[in-house]
């Protein structure tokens, strides 16, 4: 269950027949994707006071601010929708507001479509149905339907103002290093902040190929990232002793593969 959907999030039944089956074994079950490359919205629940983490901040956001136009972005281009269209190697993040605990500190399933609902209606963000928005909380923020037991993140969708909006959540890893995170020592000093952008990078994938959770998945639900979840390919090593498979705007990160 590492990175997978929410329990209980919407749409998640599987419709059969008319599957163009390719050779990783993922079929297209005929639901939109984010084809011109998602537009992203961080929004940092949490964050304030003794749990601040700039250094956790500045790796996610640098991650995804180079994400787009990489090779590793550009893996998501092999799939396309029901018009032939492929997605487009490009990510944007286009705003990350802040959270200050309006749903406490323990959440639901349910909290986290409030939180984004709240960005939107509040004008923090804008609201957009090609765009995914990202709710990434703080080391003490739980969220109660299996953070760091049944899964580190997740993404799903619902209607929010009548549009159907992607949303994820990321769970903090430094909650529980050795559930969530690959290494207790990181590349960039700090453990909870590099296995975030790993969990990210997964979300962001499957929110780009399956955002209505109806579009690449295989005969099991897996989408692109679960597939090869918690594995890493080549890996390389840090002068710290950490290991790293992929370097973006200057940082060396390791990143589950796609």
């Amino acid at each position: 269950g590492w990175g997978e959907r929410a329990n209980g999030a919407s749409n998640q039944s599987k419709p059969t027949g008319g599957a163009r089956t390719g050779s990783n074994g993922i079929s297209y079950h005929g639901g939109p994707l984010l084809t011109a490359g998602p537009t992203v919205y961080f929004i940092w629940y949490g964050w304030g006071g003794s749990y601040a983490d700039a250094t956790a901040e500045n790796i996610v956001t640098s991650f995804i601010s180079s994400e787009g136009g990489s090779p590793y972005f550009n893996i998501n281009t092999i799939y396309y929708n029901g018009s032939n269209v492929h997605v487009t190697n490009n990510v944007n993040l286009a705003g990350s507001p802040t959270d200050n605990y309006s749903q406490g500190t323990s959440l639901s399933d349910a909290s986290i479509q409030t939180i984004v609902a709240n960005a939107i209606n509040s004008g923090k963000v804008p609201s957009s149905t090609s765009a995914v928005y990202m709710v990434l909380t703080s080391a003490d923020v739980n969220e109660t339907s299996g953070f760091c037991t049944q899964y580190c993140g997740w993404h799903t969708h619902g209607t929010i103002n009548g549009s159907d909006i992607k949303y994820a959540f990321i769970g903090n890893p430094a909650r529980c290093l050795s559930a969530c995170a690959a290494q207790t020592t990181s590349p960039n000093g700090d453990a909870g902040g590099d296995g975030m952008a790993s969990i990210v990078a997964h979300e962001l994938e499957e929110a780009t190929t399956d955002p209505d959770l109806n579009a690449w998945y295989d005969t099991r639900g897996e989408e692109n990232a679960d597939k090869c979840a918690w594995t890493f390919g080549t890996e390389y090593t840090a002068g710290n002793g950490s290991k790293y498979n992929i370097t973006l705007s200057g940082k060396n990160c390791l990143i589950q593969r796609n």
